[in-house]
């Protein structure tokens, strides 16, 4: 077994998201070495529609691999392997031998399905589907989109009833090319966000793979988090290494963060934002539409998730700086915020793709209330970073009515390096908020779960020793006024619901 603390050892951890695929390397106590980051397109075919080339995926993720590869060698050490975290729900199909995405990835973001979802609403009940996947009806997850390419593009159907094609998420592309083909497989937490996967028996579900017309012959095989997932192909980085390590974004995140007991918690804004609360062996039933999830799965053992899901979070604050372009760089929107001592009644709904947890509604479009002749591009990106932290308590209310209450909250992602934000997200959800030292949580946990397969880390106690916290935020703002910013931003979201 290798020696835990050895700073010999690193760890290099894929991180491919919603806008840029990066790779950074770790070392075995946790500390980024080298991040190497390269952004793609979006592409919007549609309204609600969100598309990614699959071969931009491809190309920037490898591109990032080799910078910190080659990082790595001039280290005096060895690398013991490659980790992956990923933007879940995001679809592909592929031809098996040639590789080639017979589509663009469909991303999670996108609502093309939405109506596909509607009519099967009336003909299956969703609570045998949530009682079976923890999800609900939306066109979120992956089970519809891969349903859709398999329809839409010409021979599809029967090329996959052959045995020629290949679905997966963006793990299981990525795997499959980094090992030249050898490897089709995904893990627990990836599988369980298709719609496809009974998170209780840690199958895929016969019933609904019929339900959602899509084949088991497209299926990858689903690993623990922390499992032997191949070896690179060699002329990638002219050497093998061993792929150990993978989880999507969210739940790596909370391995990140050291969420390991029952009722820890933490928030990630990147693109989106997504709230996960440690359940344990314990799958808890959401009434207010919240999810049921894998969290983690080590040794066979499957320990469980509440999640709530918020669709737009960073994304508002890209389309500040992109859409209407009022920002050049998100860094500026914690000066424009703190400059206003309050949001003079302006609320942004960031309905962009429509409304996730706890509304569920794929045809929401965004809202800009209370403007005036006074209003400024001041209070536009206010409204916009408030916006996140007005959706992270609708979810917190949601825990509440189920009987969750939560009493401190861990938060990570590109957002909270605004210290405006965390604090204002504090003074709303009435409880502490910690930010720690690595904010780059997800491709940590990533890592974690690669040096566990690898034997750097013993155990999951082991992992929490390196949890560190940078600033601690407490709530600074009298109920009355927190219950009126609330009250406000609840009439809006009824106006966009409306």
């Amino acid at each position: 077994m290798l020696k835990r603390k050895s700073m010999s050892k690193y760890i290099l951890s894929i991180d491919q998201g919603t806008t840029s695929s990066r790779t950074l390397v770790f070392n075995i106590s946790g500390e980024i070495l080298f991040t190497a980051q390269q952004e793609f397109p979006q592409i919007y075919p549609q309204d609600g529609w969100v598309e990614h080339d699959p071969e931009a995926i491809w190309d920037t993720t490898l591109a990032t691999l080799k910078e910190a590869h080659e990082f790595a060698q001039k280290l005096d050490g060895d690398v013991i392997g490659i980790g992956i975290t990923n933007q879940r729900e995001t679809t592909l199909v592929w031809d098996r031998e040639t590789h080639k995405p017979i589509y663009n990835a469909i991303v999670w973001q996108d609502r093309r399905t939405a109506d596909i979802c509607r009519d099967i609403k009336t003909r299956f009940d969703e609570d045998r589907l949530s009682a079976k996947t923890g999800l609900l009806l939306d066109p979120y997850f992956s089970s519809t989109k891969a349903a859709w390419i398999l329809d839409h593009v010409k021979g599809a159907r029967e090329r996959a009833a052959k045995g020629e094609l290949a679905f997966g998420t963006v793990d299981s592309f990525l795997i499959y090319r980094l090992t030249g083909g050898t490897s089709h497989a995904t893990d627990a937490t990836n599988a369980s966000r298709t719609n496809l996967f009974n998170i209780h028996t840690s199958d895929w579900d016969a019933e609904l793979l019929e339900l959602f017309n899509v084949p088991a012959s497209v299926l990858p095989e689903v690993k623990d988090c922390a499992a032997d997932y191949g070896m690179t192909d060699p002329a990638l980085l002219g050497e093998s290494l061993p792929i150990l390590g993978v989880a999507g974004d969210q739940q790596a995140a909370a391995i990140g963060q050291a969420c390991f007991k029952v009722g820890d918690i933490k928030s990630t804004y990147g693109t989106g934002c997504f709230v996960i609360l440690n359940t344990g062996t314990q799958c808890l039933s959401s009434k207010n539409r919240l999810l049921s999830t894998v969290c983690y799965r080590l040794k066979g053992q499957t320990t469980y998730a509440l999640e709530g899901s918020i669709f737009i979070a960073g994304a508002a604050v890209q389309w500040l700086r992109d859409g209407i372009k009022i920002i050049k760089d998100a860094a500026e929107t914690e000066g424009m915020a703190s400059g206003l001592e309050h949001n003079h009644g302006v609320y942004l709904v960031p309905a962009f793709t429509g409304l996730g947890a706890p509304h569920w509604d794929p045809d929401a479009r965004g809202g800009l209330f209370g403007i005036t002749r006074d209003t400024t591009p001041e209070h536009i990106a206010r409204a916009a970073v408030e916006s996140v932290c007005y959706q992270t308590q609708d979810l917190f209310a949601a825990m509440a009515e189920d009987g969750v209450e939560p009493t401190s909250l861990r938060v990570d992602g590109g957002m909270v390096h605004n210290s405006w934000m965390v604090q204002f997200l504090s003074n709303i959800l009435d409880i502490p908020v910690d930010r720690p030292k690595v904010l780059e949580t997800t491709a940590l946990g990533a890592a974690y779960l690669a040096g566990l397969q690898a034997g750097v880390y013993s155990s999951l106690e082991e992992v929490t020793e390196n949890w560190q916290r940078d600033s601690g935020f407490t709530p600074a703002m009298e109920a009355e006024e927190r219950d009126t910013l609330i009250a406000g931003w609840s009439k809006a979201v009824e106006r966009v619901l409306g």
